[in-house]
């Protein structure tokens, strides 16, 4: 049983792992930069470490610093969020090596789901439909445009490395497509240090699906359903769902049962998401992410399933405390990410926190690190907060939402609240008419 666990990260999802720690008995050390020193997840640690200024890379994402901590704290296991470090295998390698258990996968199977184009062929043995492309990365320009001719555009190139939408470009065109090769490199190389990209045929119109799933040393793995994550900007998820209302109940369980027992045969430990393109209802495997997501609220509200509870158990070498036929979904979840940015142009606002009132009520819950006059640093993502609710149905998950959003007062800084309010009141939003293009059309018809 692990009995002391360092949360390599900061912010709402440190919190959200110091209460599940909490709930199971484990104490529980915070790291932070100089800039956090007095953020929430601080406070209500058992014990914090200091790891370094506030440039990311020389505090959080400093893995000297972050397994130093842990040994100089007597934590015997690291919990690394999602973000900074969560998807680094040398970072969960040199974990292990240290005697500590690092609460995800397997450093083998974190680098391999790193590789998107490893991770599609990966899945595609395993008998999972992916997008068609190019059977891996595609290096010499001349291949590429020929590649992209008889695929037909457009076309989309992607990093094999990575993700948050970096180093993706989208070629209508062979005039356009020579450009967007190079641009969707040269940003590769910057951002993952590998310039390696290849090619999928870019669908026009897909939803954007993921099924969370988990799994334990002893081959057992659960599905816990389906998100809609299509409300995003710039490959960026902005508002999430659960359950989907273009997935059916049977095709839910025969192909969640189908990934599952994919997880299975891998062998892989602790959560993960699989994420999937949906378009004439078909779903197109395009990447998984091995840690815990942003949206894993919505899941845990109509499970009833504690996501972060269950990840911590495995890593320790618990069983799962459930099987696929004790998963039951009840009602309707939707999740609003709050970020500290200007809901017109998104750009990023940091400052001090005043006024701040949290909304309630039935069915209402919010994940944060937020308190009244707390610093939000410019330094790190700008996720602030994230807005859950539950209901029946989701209809009335909307009404829960509008009143929610309504009370949710954070002055000081600029937020996302005025953009899920309009999404919370758009026609096309309530009747469920969106695709992963929504947000970006909505924004240039208002150019």
């Amino acid at each position: 049983m692990i009995k002391k666990v360092l949360i390599a990260n900061r912010g709402e999802i440190a919190v959200r792992i110091l209460r599940a720690c909490k709930d199971l008995g484990i104490q529980t050390v915070a790291i932070h930069s100089t800039a956090d020193a007095d953020a929430m997840h601080v406070r209500l640690a058992d014990e914090s470490v200091c790891v370094g200024p506030p440039q990311p890379r020389e505090s959080y994402l400093n893995i000297p610093s972050v397994i130093s901590a842990a040994c100089v704290s007597g934590a015997d296991a690291i919990h690394p969020g999602f973000g900074f470090l969560s998807e680094n295998s040398t970072f969960s390698h040199m974990v292990d090596e240290h005697g500590l258990i690092f609460i995800g996968p397997k450093a083998d199977h974190i680098a391999m789901m790193g590789d998107k184009i490893m991770a599609k062929k990966s899945f595609a043995r395993l008998g999972l439909p992916i997008v068609p492309g190019s059977d891996g990365a595609v290096t010499n320009i001349n291949k590429a445009v020929k590649m992209a001719d008889e695929m037909g555009y457009p076309v989309l190139i992607k990093a094999a490395a990575g993700g948050g939408g970096r180093g993706m470009k989208v070629a209508r065109s062979r005039l356009e497509f020579v450009e967007a090769y190079e641009t969707a490199r040269r940003e590769a190389g910057l951002a993952f240090g590998n310039d390696r990209v290849y090619l999928e045929k870019y669908l026009a119109n897909p939803r954007h699906i993921e099924f969370q799933i988990i799994a334990d040393k002893f081959g057992n793995a659960v599905h816990l359903g389906e998100r809609d994550c299509s409300l995003q900007r710039r490959n960026q998820k902005v508002w999430e769902e659960a359950l989907s209302s273009v997935i059916t109940p049977e095709f839910r369980d025969e192909f969640g049962r189908k990934i599952a027992r994919s997880i299975g045969k891998l062998g892989y430990l602790g959560v993960g998401t699989l994420e999937f393109l949906y378009e004439d209802e078909k779903l197109y495997f395009i990447e998984m992410n091995t840690r815990i997501q942003v949206e894993h609220p919505i899941t845990e509200l109509i499970t009833g399933v504690d996501i972060v509870r269950e990840q911590i158990l495995a890593a320790g070498g618990n069983k799962l405390s459930l099987s696929q036929d004790d998963v039951k979904f009840s009602g309707h979840a939707i999740e609003c990410r709050i970020n500290a940015e200007n809901s017109e142009t998104f750009i990023p606002s940091a400052g001090t926190v005043i006024n701040y009132y949290c909304p309630g009520g039935p069915g209402i819950r919010v994940d944060s690190a937020l308190y009244d006059r707390c610093k939000v640093p410019p330094y790190y993502d700008s996720l602030i907060a994230k807005l859950i609710v539950h209901a029946n149905d989701r209809e009335q998950c909307l009404a829960r939402l509008r009143r929610a959003l309504g009370e949710y007062v954070i002055d000081g800084i600029d937020t996302l609240i005025p953009l899920h309010l309009k999404l919370a009141n758009n026609p096309d939003v309530i009747s469920g008419n969106f695709d992963i293009h929504f947000l970006e059309r909505m924004y240039e018809e208002n150019q």
